[in-house]
């Protein structure tokens, strides 16, 4: 840790229960209020040095994030404490905030630093989607190609016009039940396989699903379409050239790549994905993924039933949206739902990767910040993207 930066550190109490998954599954990746009585311990932060935010041009990290005085970058350091240490009551063991590719502040609890990596559970479906988006501009693929083009065991059946777009978009009418998403996915030791061989149970785009079993098809469509399984071209084509140095896509029992879930990162590397996605998809003047793909992945609605989903990552459009994981809509209950966003009273253009237990990602274009939250599945104490969205709309007080 750099010389002068101000530190304090302290021991968490909290341990990751077992079974939290039953607990509230949609709670524990939007989050809830806090509750009373939750303890925490203060966090290890750190701060950078004064430059004033204004006369700062747009900056590329090398292998560690550049600092800014949080008031340099326009925050109100009081305001952006407090939400710091909300979030270490709602078992975070990082917070990063990042304003003009620089580091305003970090905070980490539970023994946890820079160099630690953990489980993002559904913040993996965002990096699923990025993979399909490189390949696409690779030449190697299309989205409105049928998934049945990679998957020849569709051919024939009622799931033959299923296209990766539909997948993407969460309305492909691929079979969904909570036991087969949570429980018997999980559980398959060639999860791939398994998630091919479940059936059709909707027209396509007639039902939105938060379907983990369709996205896992992804993988046999990138690893016939590039030739090389995604986890090693996550690694080539992302992760390897914005220095993600400490992620990794996990693999099944069967050597499959997980799509849905399983990425293992930092707070600082998902920062770093973040930031590309800022940037429209360029990264020191290379285009990384195109740009073209971050608009359509994350500047609106990739689908009609539910206004808060883009191509795997969470939008703000206004408009019916379904925030429940547990909770399929179809067309026809979208058409008579409420019309609001995902999180009222954030901006239209925010958006977000999430993952169960409170992992987010937070990209904001307007305020040119990054926001990125990792912790534990505490059941009492959940977190999710309104909580994250106040550092933008409560701590961030100059443009």
């Amino acid at each position: 840790m750099a010389e002068g930066r101000e530190v304090s550190r302290r021991r968490s109490e909290s341990l990751i229960p077992r079974g939290a998954l039953t607990l509230g599954l949609a709670a524990a990746v939007f989050g809830s209020a806090c509750s009373a009585g939750s303890r925490t311990a203060p966090p290890q932060t750190r701060t950078g040095s004064s430059t004033p935010s204004a006369i700062l041009p747009t900056a590329y990290q090398g292998a560690e994030w550049r600092r800014i005085n949080p008031i340099d970058a326009g925050f109100d350091r009081a305001r952006l404490d407090k939400i710091a240490l909300d979030a270490g009551k709602r078992g975070a063991n990082c917070l990063v905030v990042i304003r003009h590719g620089r580091l305003v502040a970090d905070w980490y609890w539970n023994g946890t630093d820079a160099t630690t990596s953990q489980e993002v559970f559904s913040a993996t479906k965002s990096y699923s989607s990025t993979l399909i988006g490189i390949a696409e501009a690779e030449g190697g693929l299309s989205v409105d190609d049928k998934v049945s083009e990679y998957v020849p065991e569709w051919v024939g059946t009622s799931s033959e016009n299923v296209t990766i777009k539909d997948i993407l978009s969460n309305v492909s009418g691929r079979h969904w039940d909570f036991d087969t998403d949570y429980r018997r996915l999980v559980r398959a030791a060639d999860r791939t396989g398994f998630a091919v061989g479940l059936a059709q149970d909707a027209a396509r785009g007639d039902v939105w699903a938060y379907n983990n079993s369709a996205i896992q098809t992804l993988d046999a469509v990138l690893t016939k379409a590039t030739g090389r399984s995604p986890a090693a071209y996550a690694q080539e084509r992302l992760f390897g050239l914005i220095g993600m140095s400490r992620s990794r896509m996990t693999r099944d029992g069967a050597g499959n790549t997980n799509m849905f879930s399983g990425l293992n990162s930092t707070c600082e590397d998902m920062a770093r994905f973040g930031y590309l996605f800022l940037r429209e998809g360029n990264w020191q003047g290379k285009q990384i993924v195109p740009r073209r793909w971050v608009e359509a992945a994350t500047g609106r609605p990739s689908q009609k039933v539910n206004a808060a989903y883009g191509y795997l990552w969470w939008v703000n459009a206004r408009g019916p949206v379904v925030d429940d994981p547990l909770k399929p809509s179809t067309r026809e209950q979208s058409s008579t739902a409420p019309h609001r966003r995902l999180v009222d009273g954030a901006p239209h253009d925010m958006y977000w990767a999430l993952g169960f237990g409170g992992q987010v990602i937070q990209v904001d274009p307007g305020s040119d910040t990054v926001v990125v939250r990792l912790g534990r599945n505490v059941p009492e104490a959940r977190y999710g993207p309104a909580d994250a969205s106040e550092v933008v709309t409560t701590a961030l007080v100059k443009p």
